[in-house]
């Protein structure tokens, strides 16, 4: 069991921000008006190498297999992640560089529970992992924390299920790369739990991205340059690549569902739209690997994710093996 004092904490009003260190840029997104308003996270830094954070999930969240969709949790991970890579990295400020995430169980329940500890602080690099968990109506992070340090996550009422574990490298930066850095210092938040406000949003997941399908069977999808979806410095979200690339490949393969992603992010957009183009890896009897390739489609399609999207069939993970990340 974890020994760090968690006491409650409401973020106040000019700290309701969660770190937006992904893709190929920096900031804090504000979680009022952003694509992830309706996310209900809720996240505590256990101490200065480990950060937990979960998220509902409720019908808006689903994917149209009524699981959480791969690009939800590449999302909550990149935001969790970020934390003990930006403690680790004080006086510099990070960006999200790889992240890959690899299913063994759908996440059916919820709510969404991500655990990430730092694995190697380098000079130009950080490392760390990410334990995704389907947390089986628990909501309590001490006792998410209790079971998952236990090591009795199991699947039944209130008991996290391991779902899936994925790592985030972060590229370090000079702190004045990113806009008041200094508001965002997960390294003082240590033992607080800490909510975010939510921000009721009418649309599903996906529709309220504004994602264009220009041609599915080819993964020609594109998603604008908005504030809805960029970070602080106005490029889009890793969270939002992440989705798009997602989408590209469900369009591509609709009678599967995306259970493994991972992307490796080149550059900024600058221009926008982002706009990706599938192509097909290998096809299955029971899955699909699709390439997913995100272009800034206003910046001379100037590629800024290469993406590799695994889609299965429903049901099709059961017993999948899943590796240590530690």
């Amino acid at each position: 069991m974890h020994d760090a004092v968690i006491a409650a904490e409401a973020c106040p009003p000019d700290d309701t921000t969660l770190s937006a260190t992904s893709p190929a840029a920096t900031g804090q997104q504000p979680v009022a008006t952003g694509f992830i308003a309706d996310f209900g996270l809720v996240s505590v830094q256990l101490d200065r190498e480990r950060s937990l954070i979960r998220c509902d999930l409720h019908d808006k969240l689903r994917s149209h297999a009524g699981t959480a969709p791969v690009g939800l949790l590449a999302t909550v991970m990149d935001i969790v992640t970020s934390d003990p890579a930006l403690v680790a990295a004080v006086p510099d400020w990070t960006a999200t560089q790889d992240l890959a995430l690899h299913a063994a169980e759908w996440i059916t329940e919820g709510p969404v529970v991500v655990d990430s500890r730092l694995i190697r602080a380098g000079k130009r690099v950080v490392v760390v992992s990410a334990d995704v968990y389907d947390g089986n109506g628990c909501e309590d992070l001490s006792e998410l924390a209790a079971a998952i340090d236990s090591g009795s996550a199991r699947k039944s009422r209130g008991e996290p299920t391991l779902a899936a574990r994925g790592l985030v490298t972060f590229a370090r930066l000079p702190r004045s790369a990113a806009h008041d850095a200094d508001a965002y210092t997960p390294d003082r938040w240590i033992g607080r739990v800490r909510t975010h406000p939510v921000t009721a949003i009418e649309e599903s997941l996906f529709s309220r991205l504004g994602i264009r399908v220009v041609d599915g069977a080819q993964g020609i999808l594109e998603l604008d340059r908005t504030p809805f979806v960029a970070n602080q410095i106005g490029t889009i979200m890793g969270g939002a690549q992440a989705l798009l690339a997602e989408c590209a490949a469900q369009a591509m393969r609709p009678e599967l569902v995306a259970a493994d992603i991972q992307m490796n992010f080149l550059a900024q957009v600058r221009v926008g739209p982002a706009r990706t183009y599938g192509s097909v890896i290998r096809d299955a009897a029971d899955h699909s690997v699709l390439s997913i390739r995100l272009v800034d489609a206003g910046a001379d399609d100037m590629i800024l994710a290469l993406t590799t999207v695994t889609l299965s069939r429903p049901g099709s993970l059961v017993d999948r093996p899943i590796r240590s990340t530690r």
